[in-house]
């Protein structure tokens, strides 16, 4: 039987996808390196596939940040620097903050300590020294409270500026510098207990600013051991 349009174009949206998956992923992971060049002949002949989806994904990683694309050069993987990190920071505290406002108005007892669980298993990860542990469990604690406020755009936005930042998470190389963020949830939970959220906020936009500054003293540490 013949497929339809329609099944035509979900099963070339569905390559297009699986393509920008993988490839998204070995760029977290560092598999491809920042600089390096990727081309589509090289990964239509590595996965089987025709050219027309690997362009696609190649032109849904540049928008999301993780490729750059060069006239008559083809895609390299983009390079990371401080001021993204500056950037990233600005945008989630201000963000986050306001979620952790329109939240703090919203959340359950029942939510609160699923928060405080969460939390727990950042300190038991601290503990430890797992560094992969601890990032997962932190990442959901602000997925919660994402989720809590029920912003479907705030969510959108910060989930793709998360997923594009995992790239630096690399640079990280101990628990101890992301041990102290368990400090700010317990400040941050202390303030949804009390339903005040411009205190939730505040806590919210301070755990933003130790996160910029343990990830850009991580981050520029290996930058100057490469030199």
């Amino acid at each position: 039987m013949h497929k339809n349009i329609s099944e035509i174009i979900a099963s070339h949206r569905t390559l297009r996808e699986k393509v920008a998956e993988l490839l998204r992923e070995a760029i977290i992971q560092q598999k491809i390196k920042p600089g390096e060049r990727v081309t589509e002949l090289e990964i239509a002949s590595r996965y089987g596939l025709s050219r027309t989806p690997i362009r696609e994904a190649f032109r849904q990683l540049e928008s999301e940040g993780f490729l750059k694309i060069i006239p008559r050069k083809g895609a390299i993987v983009a390079e990371l620097d401080a001021k993204d990190i500056k950037d990233f920071y600005e945008i989630k505290a201000v963000l986050e903050g306001y979620a952790a406002r329109v939240a703090a108005e919203r959340i359950s007892d029942a939510e609160i300590s699923q928060l405080e669980r969460l939390n727990q298993k950042m300190k038991d990860y601290a503990a430890k020294m797992d560094v992969a542990g601890l990032t997962k469990v932190h990442n959901e604690f602000h997925n919660l409270i994402l989720d809590i406020c029920g912003n479907q755009k705030i969510i959108l936005v910060v989930t793709n500026l998360v997923q594009q930042f995992l790239r630096f998470r690399f640079f990280v190389s101990s628990s101890s510098s992301l041990s102290k963020m368990h400090a700010d949830h317990d400040r941050i939970i202390a303030a949804f207990k009390a339903r005040d959220g411009v205190l939730a906020e505040k806590h919210m936009i301070a755990n933003a600013k130790l996160g910029e500054e343990v990830l850009m003293k991580e981050f520029l540490s290996v930058q100057e051991g490469k030199q």
